[in-house]
């Protein structure tokens, strides 16, 4: 999925109102500043109460379901790419949470939501240690790893 895709994409939602966060790999790009590999797709934490609003727009942007694993995820594909939507439930206090497979449970705490900047952008995203933290517990892909090493080196300064 190119940056400029990405931009479309959350540009979209902006104007329609939606609550979203970039997670994955353009999640650790914003927070390094710069898009440093490919990435298949864009992750996105959406807040269940803009649902509705999230798939009318990504619809018009031509992009149609071709996982549905909801509550879980779902994941839409178009020409352009893929967008892997991640449905966030949010209490009063601002934290969020989202179903897993098998009755688990991830959780968005409000003091990791924090904005970083992707192609000269300001976007949404998780803290660079609450992705380190949620990056524990499972083996890593050589994608991980990368931004992982990525991560590290943010921590260090």
């Amino acid at each position: 999925m190119q940056l400029s895709e990405v931009v479309r994409v959350l540009d979209a939602l902006d104007g329609a109102g939606v609550r979203w966060w970039v997670l994955g790999g353009w999640g650790v790009a914003a927070l390094v500043g710069e898009q440093t590999r490919e990435h298949r797709d864009l992750d996105l934490a959406i807040d269940v109460e803009d649902w509705e609003a999230t798939m009318a727009t990504c619809t018009g942007l031509g992009y149609v379901t071709e996982t549905d694993w909801w509550p879980v995820r779902v994941e839409l594909t178009s020409l352009a790419g893929w967008i892997d939507l991640h449905p966030v439930r949010f209490d009063e206090a601002g934290d969020g949470v989202q179903a897993g497979l098998d009755g688990e449970t991830y959780g968005y705490p409000r003091e990791h939501l924090t904005t970083a900047t992707l192609g000269g952008r300001a976007v949404r995203c998780v803290s660079a240690e609450w992705k380190v933290r949620v990056h524990q517990g499972y083996e890593s892909r050589p994608q991980d790893l990368h931004d992982l090493a990525l991560l590290a080196g943010l921590s260090s300064h």
